[in-house]
């Protein structure tokens, strides 16, 4: 599989951020959830996202493709600028693959139908080809047994991979991950881990929000630390984790990693 995280032949320009926010802020009525977030992520680059609950992690996430609308700033993906909705918008969230906590398969499909979906329904691809394509990503992440199975048929870590190939095979320039493994249980999770680690090493563009603190140490290319609707700190993860530089992080780790 071709990992879309390098830049191709095409005209943009191999300098040009993946995704790049500009003085982003939102509101849920009076409360200030992202407090103007400036952020450029590069091709290729693994960004995760840490920090408390109610910091503005999954908002964040969930606005780089307006699944999240912002009152302010702007918001580019490929250096091109997001609009607030119709086709133009439809066009550029096709480019960003999506997961979550909840795997949102439909039930009355198989694992790849799920998969062959997007393709065929958005990008109007041929079945034959999508086809192949799917179930050489079911193949990728280890679950080809199971794609005449239907989703309640498969466990949560299946559920979820079944989930990533379904966003792969939009070929997507960027993948989101909004806390993947939350509603897995433990045994489960680092299945999915090891999926989304190869997907890292081939050079996808990805941006994670996990409480995974190993993933975040093996994965990562930067690490950002968020707090009260604030990028507080940010590094590679050696440095994070090994020398944060402030009294938020510290004491976030402190408690994260003494468990």
């Amino acid at each position: 599989m071709t990992a879309h995280g390098t830049p191709g032949g095409d005209a943009t320009s191999a300098g040009t951020p993946a995704v790049e926010l500009r003085h982003v802020g939102k509101w849920f009525g009076d409360l200030h959830v992202l407090r103007d977030i400036d952020l450029s992520i590069a091709r290729g680059e693994t960004v995760v996202i840490i920090g408390p609950s109610g910091s503005g992690k999954s908002t964040l996430c969930r606005a780089i493709n307006r699944l999240e609308p912002i009152q302010k700033g702007e918001i580019y993906l490929d250096g091109v600028l997001l609009p607030l909705e119709g086709k133009d918008l439809a066009r550029l969230r096709a480019d960003v693959g999506m997961v979550f906590q909840s795997f949102n398969l439909f039930s009355h499909m198989t694992t790849l139908q799920n998969v062959v979906l997007g393709p065929t329904k958005v990008r109007k691809e041929p079945s034959e080809v999508v086809r192949q394509r799917s179930m050489d990503l079911l193949e990728r992440v280890g679950i080809a047994d199971q794609a005449d199975k239907y989703p309640a048929q498969l466990s949560g870590g299946q559920q979820q991979r079944a989930a990533i190939a379904r966003a792969l095979a939009m070929e997507p320039k960027v993948m989101l991950f909004d806390e993947p493994t939350s509603a897995l249980d433990p045994e489960m999770v680092n299945e999915v881990l090891e999926v989304m680690i190869s997907l890292a090493a081939e050079g996808m563009t990805m941006v994670v929000v996990t409480h995974e603190m190993g993933f975040a140490r093996r994965a990562a290319n930067r690490v950002l630390f968020m707090d009260q609707g604030e990028i507080v700190e940010q590094a590679e993860p050696d440095v994070f984790f090994d020398h944060p530089t402030s009294d938020r992080a510290k004491d976030f780790l402190a408690k994260i990693l003494s468990h």
